[in-house]
């Protein structure tokens, strides 16, 4: 047999094979993004609750906040490093490896900062430790969130490109759920002074037994159909960054864009309002909880986005949700100051699993779709990180600066939001979205 038929009978019985193997594909791609953004968020948990105070002592409340807040933004800033990286690797050898080396990576320095001595035990370099492992836990997470999109995407039939996409983004509500809940529960079960003193490692230390599951699960599949017979066709390219650079600019702003609003009003959400409660109403369990509700009807909600995405398009479902997030900021902050708490979980539904999970449900297969095969990991991992920096990554240290700009209110917050929604909607408006012109008939290579 030539190597030409060989190839051709390799990628020829490759769908039958995948196609037993879907449900672990899918399983894959919620456990490996869960356990992933489990320990990126208990970050962000801590930095609200515990960092400041223990690792970050300024002399002032707000310095000190302000400092904890950065160490968060750090790891963000780390993310594009990490996305380069397994874009590179990702678009050469395969999804599949890079995606096991991230979840090892996570895990690691997610277990570490668990065991991480405080500023009273060995001063700023327990500062310096922190920001370190946060910077590993940025890699780790730059890398992971493209490669779970495209092994889901790819594997996906011909119009459920959203529905599959949507296992990887309902890992990052599934991660945000185990992480409140880890921190609600520690600190239900112990005092605020045993929270204080080693209560809050607890969950950062569970999470070396959940990457164990995680990798037990990813190891057990295999990269798409599509992207072996790329590979086994030799026109790999060596520079696959440089290629999404000089020749898909437009395709990476617009991912970027795509990025800003969703991420944005998802850190208000679920960072900053727990500092913005204990700072302004003295309560510290009210935001966790009410993260925690949304984040357990984000497993469905994320997946029914990306299902309604397949059939009206990816535009018009994120289009809704873009508006809907521009003006649940204004409504969000009147509520905080002055609404009653035990409303709050409505509250957070509205703005999470209506208008947050309308854009983001949908994005791992859009962002797929804006490029072709040959540097789709290099690009996806770019624009989403990218965008995750600039939306994300900096907005609670942002709203903190905007709130004293603002003589103590939230009014230019809100509108940093609303000039956010406005480059989100341009971008979506500029964006490739093949979802309503694609028939069953159609090859299940996706268009390029």
């Amino acid at each position: 047999m030539t190597a030409a038929a060989a190839t051709s009978a390799t990628v020829a019985s490759a769908p039958q094979g995948l196609f037993a193997g879907k449900k672990r594909v899918l399983a894959s791609a919620f456990a490996g993004t869960t356990i992933e953004w489990y320990d990126f968020y208990l970050y962000g948990t801590a930095a609200a609750l515990v960092f400041n105070v223990q690792f970050f002592p300024t002399g002032t409340e707000l310095g000190s906040t302000l400092a904890s807040f950065a160490s968060l933004a750090v790891g963000f800033f780390a993310r594009p490093v990490g996305g380069i990286i397994a874009g590179h690797l990702g678009d050469r050898i395969g999804r599949k490896a890079l995606l096991v080396a991230s979840l090892m990576a996570m895990g690691i320095a997610s277990t570490l900062i668990g065991l991480m001595p405080t500023f009273e035990s060995i001063g700023w370099w327990a500062a310096f430790g922190l920001v370190l492992l946060r910077i590993v836990q940025g890699l780790s997470a730059g890398a992971e969130w493209g490669g779970s999109a495209l092994l889901s995407v790819e594997h996906a039939p011909v119009g459920k490109r959203g529905l599959f996409g949507s296992f990887t983004q309902i890992g990052s509500a599934a991660g945000m759920l185990l992480a409140t809940s880890a921190f609600f529960l520690v600190q239900a079960v112990l005092t605020s002074e045993q929270f204080a003193a080693f209560g809050w490692r607890i969950p950062f230390l569970a999470s070396a037994l959940l990457v164990v599951l995680g990798l037990w699960i990813r190891l057990g599949v295999s990269d798409a159909p599509e992207f072996l017979e790329h590979k086994q066709s030799g026109d790999v390219p060596t520079q696959p960054l440089w290629e999404v650079i000089t020749r898909h600019p437009r395709v990476l702003f617009v991912t970027i864009g795509l990025r800003l609003a969703q991420n944005s009003v998802y850190y208000l959400i679920t960072v900053y309002m727990l500092t913005y409660l204990v700072d302004r109403r003295g309560d510290s369990t009210a935001g966790i909880t009410a993260v925690m509700i949304a984040s357990a009807i984000g497993l469905v909600t994320g997946p029914f986005w990306g299902w309604v995405s397949d059939r009206v398009g990816r535009r018009a479902v994120s289009l809704g949700g873009i508006i809907g997030i521009a003006m649940f900021g204004w409504l969000f902050f009147a509520f905080l100051d002055s609404g009653p708490l035990i409303l709050l979980p409505i509250v957070v539904v509205l703005g999470m699993n209506l208008a947050h999970d309308a854009v983001y449900g949908p994005q791992a297969a859009w962002f797929a779709e804006q490029f072709p095969i040959e540097v789709r990991y290099s690009g996806v991992n770019m624009g989403y990180q990218l965008g995750t920096v600039i939306g994300g990554g900096i907005m609670p240290m942002i709203a903190a600066l905007l709130f004293v700009a603002g003589g103590s209110t939230p009014w230019l917050i809100c509108a940093y939001l609303t000039v956010l929604c406005v480059l989100s909607g341009a971008a979506a408006v500029a964006a490739h979205d093949p979802a309503r012109t694609e028939a069953p008939s159609v090859s299940p290579r996706i268009a390029q």
